[in-house]
Formats: C-alpha cells, sequence, structure tokens
C-alpha cells in the first residue's frame, strides 16, 4: 500500500512535467550594426525561476519585458511565458544556451547565431553621424578641434532620439560648444565642435559617438497579432586616430602666443599701487601658464589670479614701494609646432617713479691735494676744528639726550589706524606671524579690491604695540 501511495503522487505530477518547456527566438537572425535585436525566451509550466540575463552576444540588455497567458488543454490549466530582452550587437555573434528552472527541472534552450551586417554607408541615408578632426598628428598640450556632425534628412520620421558623446579617454577637453543647426540641401545638420588637448603621448583612439533613434513600427506578438511598437536603431560615428608626440625637453607650453603688459601709471606717490596688467594671446594651452608675479627687493608685489577667455589670457599685478623701481620683462617660453622651433618672447621693462622718493644720493667725499703735499700749518688748523668740532658735539648730544625730542616726534607721526596703506607697510615686515598676516591680507583687499572688510581695532592696536610700530 506503501508502494502504491508513491506510484499515485509520482503520476499526479506527470501532466505538469510533460509540458515544462523552454524555446528561444530572436526577432532577426540578421541585422545592420546599430539595430536591435529582441531575444525571446518561451516558457511552458506552472513554476519557473526567471534566469538572471544582463548580457548578450558580449552586448548590454537595455530593455526587459514579460508576458503570461493560460491556456486550458483537456480540461488542464498550462501556464505560459514569455521573457523577452532587447540588446544592440556590435558584431556577428551566438547566443549562447540559455538554462530555465521549470517545475524544478532544469530546461537548456538551442544556441542562435546572430549575423551583423556593416550599416550602409549611403550618402543618402536618413540619418548620417560623422567625426572630424582638424589635425592628425598632435604635441602633447597641443589644442586641436573634434566635430561631431549629426544629419537627418527632414522628412524623415523620428519619435525619440538618445545621444550618446564619444569616449575622449586620454583627452582633456577645454571647451564644447552649444549645438549649431543648420541646413544643407535635404538635411537638418547638428554639430558640435570640441576643443582637446592630449594629456599624453603615443596613438590616441577616439571612441564612435552613437545617435539612437527611435521610430514607429508594427509585428506581430509571440502569439501572432500585429501590435504597434516604437522600435530603436542606433546610428554610430566614424572612429578617428590621433598620434601624439612628446614636446621638446624643458618646454611645457605649445601653440603660438604674444605677450603684451600694461600699467595703469609710471609715476605714484609713496606707498600707492602700480596696477600691472600682462596679456597673452594665443592658440595653446594657456591654462598652463603660471603666474607671472616677479620678485623685486623692496617692492611689496601682490598677484590676482589668472583669468582665461578664450584665447586670451589675463593677469592683474600690484606693485607697492617708497623709491623708484623697474619692473623687469615678464618671459613666455614655448614650442612653436609650425615652424618645430622654441621661441621666448617677454616684455619691455617698465620704470617707476615714485615721488617724495626716501631714496639718498650716494655721499662722495672729495679731497683735494696739492702736488707738494699738506702744509703743517694747514694740519695744525684742521686739528684744532676737529678739536672744537668734537666739544661742539658732545655739548648737543647732551642737551638731545635731555630734552628726547623724539618722542614727541613720534606722537606727533604715530601711524594711523585710518591710514591702511602706511598700516600696510608697516607690518609687511613681520608677515611671518599669523595674526599679522591676516591683517595683511585685510588691508589689501581693502586698498586694491575695492572691499569693506572691517579691521579688529584692539588686535590691531596690540599687534603695533607687539612690534613697536609707531
Amino acid at each position: 500500500m506503501k508502494n502504491l501511495g508513491k506510484i499515485a503522487l509520482f503520476i499526479f505530477f506527470i501532466p505538469f512535467a510533460l509540458y515544462a518547456e523552454v524555446t528561444a527566438s530572436v526577432s532577426s537572425q540578421s541585422v545592420s550594426v546599430g539595430e536591435m535585436v529582441t531575444y525571446n525566451l518561451k516558457v511552458s509550466g506552472e513554476n519557473i525561476k526567471r534566469p538572471n540575463i544582463h548580457t548578450l552576444c558580449d552586448s548590454e540588455v537595455i530593455a526587459t519585458n514579460s508576458q503570461t497567458s493560460i491556456q486550458i488543454i483537456n480540461g488542464d490549466y498550462q501556464k505560459s511565458y514569455v521573457l523577452s530582452y532587447k540588446f544592440i550587437p556590435q558584431k556577428s555573434c551566438e547566443i549562447q544556451p540559455v538554462q530555465v528552472d521549470v517545475n524544478g527541472v532544469i530546461e537548456t534552450t538551442k544556441p542562435i547565431h546572430i549575423e551583423v551586417k556593416p550599416m550602409s554607408a549611403a550618402k543618402d541615408a536618413d540619418f548620417i553621424l560623422e567625426l572630424k578632426s582638424d589635425k592628425k598628428k598632435v604635441f602633447v598640450g597641443e589644442p586641436f578641434k573634434i566635430e561631431l556632425i549629426f544629419k537627418q534628412k527632414r522628412d524623415a520620421q523620428a519619435v525619440d532620439s538618445k545621444f550618446i558623446p564619444p569616449e575622449l579617454n586620454g583627452l582633456w577637453i577645454k571647451s564644447e560648444s552649444d549645438p549649431e543647426r543648420f541646413n544643407d540641401g535635404k538635411y537638418t545638420v547638428t554639430k558640435i565642435s570640441y576643443m582637446v588637448a592630449a594629456q599624453r603621448t603615443g596613438r590616441l583612439s577616439i571612441k564612435p559617438a552613437q545617435m539612437r533613434i527611435a521610430s514607429r513600427d508594427s509585428t506581430k506578438d509571440s502569439w501572432g497579432a500585429w501590435i504597434p511598437q516604437i522600435k530603436w536603431r542606433t546610428y554610430f560615428s566614424n572612429e578617428l586616430n590621433v598620434d601624439v608626440e612628446p614636446l621638446p625637453s624643458g618646454v611645457g607650453l605649445v601653440g603660438e602666443f604674444s605677450i603684451s603688459a600694461h600699467a595703469d601709471k609710471t609715476v605714484v606717490n609713496m606707498n600707492d599701487a602700480v596696477n600691472v596688467t600682462v596679456e597673452v594671446v594665443g592658440d595653446g594651452n594657456l591654462e598652463d601658464i603660471a603666474s607671472f608675479k616677479p620678485y623685486i627687493e623692496g617692492v611689496s608685489v601682490f598677484d590676482e589670479k589668472i583669468q582665461i577667455s578664450g584665447d586670451t589670457l589675463r593677469q592683474k599685478i600690484a606693485f607697492v614701494a617708497d623709491e623708484d623701481f623697474t619692473i623687469p620683462a615678464f618671459t613666455l617660453k614655448f614650442f612653436d609646432p609650425k615652424s618645430s622651433e622654441i621661441k621666448t618672447i617677454k616684455t619691455k621693462p617698465i620704470a617707476i617713479k615714485v615721488r617724495g622718493s626716501k631714496k639718498k644720493a650716494p655721499l662722495t667725499i672729495k679731497r683735494q691735494e696739492t702736488e707738494e703735499g699738506v702744509s703743517e700749518a694747514t694740519t695744525g688748523v684742521n686739528t684744532l676744528w676737529l678739536f672744537v668740532s668734537f666739544l661742539v658735539g658732545l655739548v648737543v648730544g647732551v642737551v638731545v639726550m635731555i630734552l628726547q625730542p623724539w618722542k614727541r616726534y613720534k606722537r606727533d607721526k604715530s601711524v594711523s589706524i585710518k591710514d591702511p596703506k602706511t598700516l600696510l607697510v608697516k607690518l609687511l615686515p613681520y608677515k611671518s606671524d599669523p595674526q599679522v598676516q591676516k591683517m595683511v591680507e585685510i588691508l589689501e583687499k581693502n586698498i586694491y579690491s575695492a572691499a569693506t572688510i572691517e579691521l579688529d581695532k584692539k588686535e590691531l592696536k596690540e599687534l603695533l604695540k607687539k612690534y613697536e610700530i609707531s
């Protein structure tokens, strides 16, 4: 009786096992590059475990779908599923067998071969995508232009589109233009320009750009009924190759440049700023140019951040001093790929005159001697004058020590908190102190950047007292 029960249970499960089945099919076994293929798994059975399929033919699955149907055959209910996976094969390939667990039994599909044909390069195609470069050979850092051109027939129907830009590995994108649209015969053309620069030597491959176009289509479903749907097709551009050569040793800039420097004035009062604008114009890697801030002994120099707009670089530099000085020439060294030469260009030095300069003329002592030498009488007179001068100097020194007039001078000439330029000059020698550095930065911004940052008067007075600044 026990065996009879087992046999009955086995017979009960036979119908479910009999109709367990998995078949695979594709929407088309022959497609052009960029066309989408739908891979369908038709599964018949009661309990199934859906397979995890993420790639087919080494291409990523970009969409999935499922349908369910129930049929009555000889009074039995049979459930079927259609699992759909959409992908875009890049080359001819074979879809490997897929295993599906149906009613506890592993069912395996048959492999399916997909033939991928090159896309027609007909000039009158509905959609055309191209990549163009103005240079095939460049140096590291040398800018060059890449143009992406998309052409669409004006009568071509497109429900939707998705653009996938080219992979610019090894390139630095300096700028990207806004899309430019215009008509060219029977096409509407969209053009985007990229200004790029190579970051490393060797051959750089710029992978194709992609444009996915959706159009309306009708097709039969798995049960033979016609249904409207959106069909996607991907259009690929050509691939670009650029050879990149290293720059000559000792040069970091490449291109063609000009340089100029302009001072807002050449005659100033003591501790007034001279503002100089350095300008570099040219076609090259402007972003690699370092600050032009020079070192001038006895002169305080303040540089602003470099600004780049298009093919022009500008930097403003302020100079403050209490005596005459000269701003040295600004120099730029670069490699010119057109002439294959290393060039050095520079501005002219700028002489600055400071009114009320403290600079003193060198002291010169002239001595006159006769051919016969110095007489004894003259020597005696000089000795007497030296003695008298000594006595006078001694008396004057004693009087000065008693009266101490410098204290009164210090009180009269003490540094005013309301005189930021004088404060700046007095504090600059002590910039190694973080508190002084903070105070100097505030003064610089208030003087040269038209800022209105309030000073901490208590802290300022403590600093003046600390360093005996008066």
